[in-house]
């Protein structure tokens, strides 16, 4: 790996495009080194994770909406499939990855990466698979494609912090979705470049979607930057510009909403940020950085949610508890924990969205239950219990120097996002116990296999699918690399006839 130093540069500088990110992003997406086996085989694994997570969500509110917004773009010829119709029935590109990333996402229980900022870099398979499948690729066209967009966004992850500036993490989505559709297509360089910046410049949007009441825009944000992603490649394709220089531009993105915005007085002075990128010939595998989760739930309460059941054999009498005090990192503490100062995160009649991020909440059930539902656990009658909300009540986060520094290490092995939970008792004992990284990581007690994801998979989709078309898309996907051009819809995942939930009327 090789990194890059990012500042801002004045219009007069004229910044050769060679010297500038998106242009080394192209670089890194143009660039044939071969896919090595492990990565193909966490792709795999990956699309087994986004389809399980997608079905299981399937008939709720968001995914039923935006299902009904893509089937108002049906094409006949040159479409893509969408999640839970017969693959017969495809939509324009763009809208497919519009309505299987939504529905991807709904749960929040896909994969994660977090660095310098947090990712679900999984929400780059809806529209990279819409692309192959609207062109006809192949089952190793979408394999490269992927490791492309799985390398962006762990690059830009790892070195551009966005949540500190209050930015959402789909601004690295759209660059990130925008190189990998390159890649796929076997696109110049001159076209990713502009497409990449095209995709950011539009992708900019703000953290109030995940802060407060949040609402299903959620799970319709990175649906909505990999559909931008799909319609920049398209405008790139047809010869069309973008916004440049647009990380390093005078009025750039890093110069007014960035880390620039903040620095007037020496705009043009600092390194802001430092991008590891391939070299050329390097192989891409940022995939295998990352990992996914078990439980459906914000990835910084993983480990606290496998934390809360070891601890809980140890409490004979849980109406004893007089403070849990949970001391984390940074992160966890003001964004899903009581340094965030949200009200709503302490609301028995909160939204589901807002729930899953509360670790408060979250902790407090998985103390008391001793398992996790990705819908039993956050039903209005279980938030609303009574002992629950007492003692959820009794949850507060505090910031740990420690926990914060290993949250940011660059050393796997040190790198962490779980916690120490001390438990105070009314009769003034205490139970104290920490764990760093969940079950389910690469580095916890259970890393995840090829066998975990499709026990997942089944889990999540049991009662939806036909045990026949359960069987059928696993079967299809282990094989992805044997896929020849235009069988890339056989990875769609079709409901029996009558079950698919119908949106309401909109203008589509």
């Amino acid at each position: 790996m090789k990194l890059h130093p990012v500042k801002v540069h004045p219009s007069k500088a004229l910044l050769p495009r060679e010297a500038q990110l998106a242009w080394k992003i192209a670089g890194v997406a143009t660039d044939r080194v071969a896919v090595q086996k492990p990565v193909a085989e966490m792709i795999i694994n990956r699309i087994i994770d986004n389809a399980a997570v997608a079905i299981a969500a399937i008939n709720r509110s968001a995914p039923t909406t935006a299902r009904a917004m893509a089937i108002g773009h049906a094409k006949k010829e040159g479409g893509a499939s969408v999640f839970g119709l017969g693959a017969s029935k495809t939509v324009s590109p763009e809208w497919a990855a519009w309505a299987n990333g939504t529905a991807v996402r709904e749960l929040d229980m896909h994969d994660t990466f977090l660095a310098a900022d947090y990712s679900h870099p999984g929400d780059n398979i809806p529209p990279v698979l819409a692309v192959a499948q609207a062109t006809g690729r192949s089952g190793k066209e979408l394999i490269r494609g992927l490791a492309t967009g799985y390398e962006i966004q762990v690059d830009l992850v790892k070195a551009i912090c966005l949540h500190e500036h209050k930015v959402d993490h789909i601004a690295h989505l759209g660059p990130s979705a925008a190189a990998g559709i390159g890649t796929l297509l076997g696109l110049k360089q001159e076209t990713i470049f502009q497409a990449v910046q095209q995709a950011l410049h539009t992708t900019i949007t703000f953290r109030q979607s995940r802060k407060g009441e949040i609402s299903s825009w959620k799970a319709f944000a990175p649906a909505h930057a990999g559909k931008l992603a799909v319609e920049a490649v398209d405008r790139a394709m047809r010869g069309e510009g973008a916004p440049s220089p647009i990380y390093e531009g005078e009025d750039s993105v890093i110069a007014w909403v960035l880390s620039g915005r903040s620095n007037r007085a020496d705009v043009y002075g600092p390194d802001y940020y430092q991008v590891p990128l391939p070299e050329k010939g390097e192989a891409k595998r940022a995939i295998l950085d990352t990992y996914t989760k078990e439980h459906s739930a914000e990835y910084q309460s993983q480990a606290l949610i496998d934390l809360a059941f070891r601890m809980r054999g140890q409490i004979a009498d849980q109406e004893a508890i007089e403070k849990i005090t949970i001391h984390t990192s940074h992160h966890t503490h003001y964004v899903i924990g009581t340094g965030a100062n949200d009200p709503q995160k302490m609301d028995p009649k909160a939204s589901r969205e807002t729930l899953d991020h509360s670790i408060m909440y979250i902790f407090a059930v998985a103390l008391q239950d001793g398992s996790w539902h990705h819908v039993d656990s956050y039903a209005p009658k279980r938030a609303g219990r009574a002992d629950t909300v007492r003692l959820w009540h009794k949850v507060e986060t505090r910031e740990d120097p420690e926990w914060t520094r290993r949250y940011h290490s660059i050393d796997p092995a040190e790198k962490a996002f779980g916690a120490r939970i001390e438990i105070l008792f009314k009769d003034g004992t205490t139970l104290v116990d920490e764990m760093a990284v969940a079950n389910a990581h690469p580095l916890g007690a259970k890393p995840f296999g090829r066998d975990d994801y499709i026990r997942k998979f089944r889990i999540l989709t049991d009662g939806i699918l036909a045990p026949k078309e359960s069987a059928r898309f696993l079967e299809v996907v282990q094989d992805l690399a044997k896929l020849e051009e235009g069988a890339l819809h056989h990875l769609n995942i079709a409901l029996p006839k009558g079950t698919l939930a119908e949106g309401k009327a909109g203008i589509f």
